[in-house]
């Protein structure tokens, strides 16, 4: 269980006690903190290895949570680190792994999220959580507040894909699409919140979606180790991660520095890489102007639903990622990262997300530039399956066959 939370910006305490959202002094994000010194003896990789736990609660001693058996959960995490085969425009890379997160329930990353924000907000006494999204997040938001029986109220932009959208009408949670952005959508939000006293699960401004999708920067670690069949834990040289709100790439970084002060991990890091859309790319554009903040982004559109955060309440400890990791920051075009799911699934068998795509098709630009090198270990994130964005595939023209035709069968092949 965390002791701390404090203020990412200015360092203020919270206290642990009772339900917070951003910081009450400057309205930035906070994060827990643990008592690490005291778990160096009994939270070691061994001990974890030893669990029986199949879910990122294995790593309960740095999660939200008195005990696992208080777990919200629906067995998120312990997803597969794929190396992927050097064929087609693979071959180049010779250690290429991705990180495939559309094993989740709910079939994305946000599944790590939701379940330790729900976890703390409901052992906190929360009976209503409410949140914007423009993809995955609602789902799995719906789903979590379900297993813990409590009510969820969404706001959507109106073109949400159709799978995020219909997933939580099943679910039954309170789904209101709104004509604008996803920052539009936290306005209200906002007003819902003080208005009728629901408790607000938006991206980084509640502290425990953070803790949640740490845990792939812990799993990454044990990972590596198995793929390398050692027993030291390891890091990739570099990570590749589709950045809308950003709490997986500062939640892994968390995690790493986590990791060193248990002395699991010594104090090198892999350089982290920021993949953003063309046309919203807020976070790349701060980075290239070398700012500490982003500015936001006018007009963002994309097709990638989880890439179109047009400002994000991180992006100052999302730069400073970038910087002290010696990473970097680029965009792709919705043709591109399209062309990257399509690579994906024609030479990978990964039907991945268009955010997937995305960081498929920065990897091979950076390797061409001569930013990466082909032997160094290189892992992508798929942060959810591509069958939540079916409708960017529409499906025409296909032969119908004559099963009563004895000549059916005389088009197929030749």
């Amino acid at each position: 269980m965390h002791t701390s939370l404090t203020c990412a910006a200015c360092g203020l305490d919270h206290a642990v006690d009772q339900l917070q959202n951003l910081c009450t002094a400057c309205g930035k994000p906070l994060l827990a903190g643990y008592d690490l010194a005291a778990l160096r003896e009994t939270f070691t990789p061994d001990a974890v290895r030893r669990r029986a736990t199949r879910s990122m609660w294995r790593f309960a001693d740095v999660l939200p949570v008195d005990d696992v058996s208080e777990a919200v959960s629906l067995g998120e995490g312990q997803t597969p680190l794929l190396r992927l085969e050097r064929r087609g425009a693979f071959a180049e890379f010779e250690n290429l792994f991705v990180k495939d997160e559309a094993f989740n329930p709910t079939g994305s990353f946000k599944a790590r999220g939701m379940a330790a924000a729900v976890t703390r907000a409901v052992a906190l006494g929360a009976k209503v959580v409410a949140l914007p999204s423009a993809g995955n997040a609602a789902g799995a938001a719906t789903y979590y507040a379900n297993r813990a029986g409590i009510e969820c109220f969404l706001f959507m932009p109106e073109d949400t894909p159709p799978a995020n959208i219909i997933e939580s009408v099943v679910g039954g949670a309170n789904v209101f699409l709104v004509n604008g952005l996803i920052s539009d959508c936290g306005k209200l939000v906002k007003q819902g919140c003080e208005q009728f006293g629901w408790f607000d699960l938006s991206t980084l401004k509640e502290p425990f979606r953070i803790e949640g999708k740490k845990t792939m920067g812990y799993e990454l670690a044990f990972d590596m180790a198995d793929a390398a069949q050692a027993t030291q834990l390891q890091l990739p040289d570099v990570i590749f991660y589709p950045t809308g709100g950003g709490t997986g790439l500062i939640g892994m970084w968390k995690a790493f520095d986590e990791m060193q002060q248990l002395g699991w991990i010594g104090p090198e890091r892999p350089r982290m890489v920021v993949v953003q859309a063309e046309n919203c790319a807020p976070v790349v554009r701060a980075f290239e102007q070398g700012a500490d903040h982003a500015e936001m982004f006018a007009n963002a559109s994309t097709v990638a639903s989880g890439l179109r955060v047009p400002a994000a309440v991180g992006d100052f400890i999302m730069l400073r990622v970038l910087r002290e990791s010696n990473g970097t920051a680029l965009t792709i075009s919705d043709a591109e990262l399209l062309d990257g799911v399509r690579e994906f699934a024609t030479q990978q068998g990964i039907y991945a997300c268009p955010e997937g795509g995305a960081v498929w098709k920065a990897a091979q630009q950076l390797l061409k530039t001569g930013w990466l090198k082909p032997d160094e270990k290189i892992v992508l994130f798929n942060t959810g399956s591509g069958l939540k964005y079916n409708h960017l595939f529409p499906v025409g023209g296909l032969p119908v066959l004559d099963h009563t035709d004895p000549d059916c069968l005389d088009c197929v092949v030749g």
